[in-house]
């Protein structure tokens, strides 16, 4: 495990080049398959979708059928698998549309194992009447800091729905609304991107590896 952190460490205090897309799902031809990259996007704890109107025109991926009030929390919602092979600093980034009657809260969380699944942010907001539920929301978070995002095979992540942090129970998104599990979950251009280091970047790991393997030695 040490040998892991140090690893990681050098590559963190390595400069690296712009961001690019690892794998991106746009849900256009109404297809869960990506349109750049690989990885594979999945329901689950029960919810159901379709295919609508995606946050700018284009195709969204509309999920609905989530828990009853006072069952379940974090468990439903959507989940993203995209490999992150030859990456690092780890980010990702959708739009989630919010129906009226959807729960507001959100939680994301990521694998490392592909089976483990570990909170990573929560996105919430207080309901008001007009302007909080269907409404799209542009959402991001920084992985680069968590140990065994990056250069992973079985990274993924997953949104699910949650508990307000207020009131303890699942809230609809607008506030003249009742949560109900027929409130959707809408979802567009979903995105993992990461970092290749450049050449001479990987030439100064390169180096402090082996600096690190002769202190061993000695």
């Amino acid at each position: 495990m040490k040998k892991v952190l140090v690893f990681a460490s050098l590559f963190m205090a390595v400069p690296a080049a712009q961001a690019l897309v690892i794998t991106c799902w746009t849900f256009e031809g109404d297809v869960i398959t990506p349109s750049t990259g690989a990885g594979t996007a999945s329901l689950v704890g029960g919810t159901t979708a379709t295919f609508a109107t995606g946050f700018s025109a284009g195709r969204g991926w509309n999920t609905t059928t989530y828990p009853s009030q006072g069952t379940n929390p974090k468990t439903a919602g959507v989940q993203f698998l995209a490999a992150t092979t030859g990456y690092f600093n780890i980010t990702v980034s959708w739009n989630q549309r919010h129906s009226n009657t959807s729960a507001n809260t959100a939680v994301l969380q990521y694998t490392t194992d592909g089976t483990t699944w570990t909170d990573h942010q929560t996105y919430s907001f207080v309901p008001a009447a007009t302007g909080t539920g269907d409404t799209w929301y542009s959402r991001s978070a920084d992985l680069s800091s968590v140990t065994g995002v990056a250069n992973n095979p079985l990274f993924g992540i997953r949104v699910v729905s949650n508990y307000d942090a207020g009131t303890g129970t699942y809230l609809a998104s607008r506030s003249t609304s009742t949560y109900g599990t027929t409130g959707t979950w809408r979802f567009d251009d979903v995105k993992v991107e990461g970092v290749v280091p450049e050449p001479a970047s990987i030439a100064a790991l390169s180096l402090g590896l082996l600096a690190l393997a002769r202190r061993r030695r000695s």
